[in-house]
């Protein structure tokens, strides 16, 4: 059985996946969906939002899990009428931050009180996940001179998560790039990252386990055909064996646990950058 979950942000939803994700880890036996569902500010995309898990639940009989970092009251009460069993991370800690302190929180995104310093390593989280966004999936300018790690593999072996938890706990400036068909015959590495060997780590994965993910993700294509799938795992490890490329089987590990291998294989550690 497979239940939908919904991830609902009045910003990119990142925070909301990683606080998901780490609930999520604890159901090992339980197979889930994840929607993202970013940038819902007002109470029109709120109706948006709704309408669509309601639709859901229709579509697969159960009602789908949601979790939100829903700052305004307005948006967050109109989300909580879908047909979900609705979770929120605000309501969980700041009612009783505000019994505790003795005052109703200012209810506003992205905000920093004045009696707050902001944290140096905030800013190489800031900046690291920019990069990692920039740098994903070989996409723009490809500055992998920046990189402290070049994550590589075939499609969906979790690359861009784990680019994203990296810079979002430790600040690490990481890019991935992701193995084609050509280069993947070829057997050598690709030009662009000849020059970065030393920064290279693979992801792999079980065939099962990537083309359950594949399925899910364009059911029936070649894509997620088992042949292509066999011969895109066999040719990626050939070349991380040939290369000398350290790599990571993620079949059955969280990303949390990816990122501190990945750390203690290049010995990196927590970066605070200006």
């Amino acid at each position: 059985m497979m239940r939908t979950v919904c991830l609902v942000s009045d910003r990119t939803g990142i925070t909301t996946e990683m606080l998901g994700h780490s609930l999520l880890t604890q159901f090992a036996t339980l197979r889930f969906r994840t929607l993202t569902m970013p940038f819902v500010a007002s109470v029109e995309e709120a109706r948006g939002v709704v309408a669509r898990i309601d639709a859901i639940a229709r579509e697969e009989g159960m009602r789908p899990l949601i979790f939100s970092t829903l700052v305004d009251d307005e948006v967050r009460a109109v989300v909580r009428e879908a047909n979900g069993f609705f979770m929120d991370f605000f309501d969980a800690f700041l009612a009783p931050l505000e019994t505790e302190l003795g005052m109703r929180s200012a209810h506003v995104r992205n905000a920093h009180p004045p009696g707050i310093v902001v944290d140096p390593a905030h800013s190489a989280r800031v900046n690291a996940t920019n990069y990692a966004l920039a740098n994903d999936d070989g996409a723009g300018a490809r500055d992998y001179r920046s990189a402290q790690v070049i994550l590589l593999g075939v499609s969906r072996t979790g690359k861009t998560p784990t680019s994203l938890y990296l810079a979002l706990q430790y600040g690490i400036f990481t890019a991935n790039y992701p193995l084609t068909d050509e280069e993947l015959e070829s057997g050598r590495l690709p030009p662009v990252l000849v020059p970065y060997r030393d920064k290279l780590h693979g992801l792999t994965i079980r065939p099962e386990r990537l083309r359950q993910i594949r399925q899910e993700r364009r059911p029936e294509s070649r894509y997620a055909s088992e042949p292509q799938i066999q011969f895109e795992v066999r040719s990626a490890l050939a070349l991380f064996e040939r290369c000398g490329i350290p790599y990571l089987d993620v079949s059955s590990i969280s990303v949390e646990e990816i990122a501190s291998r990945i750390l203690a294989t290049k010995n990196l550690s927590r970066q605070v950058r200006a």
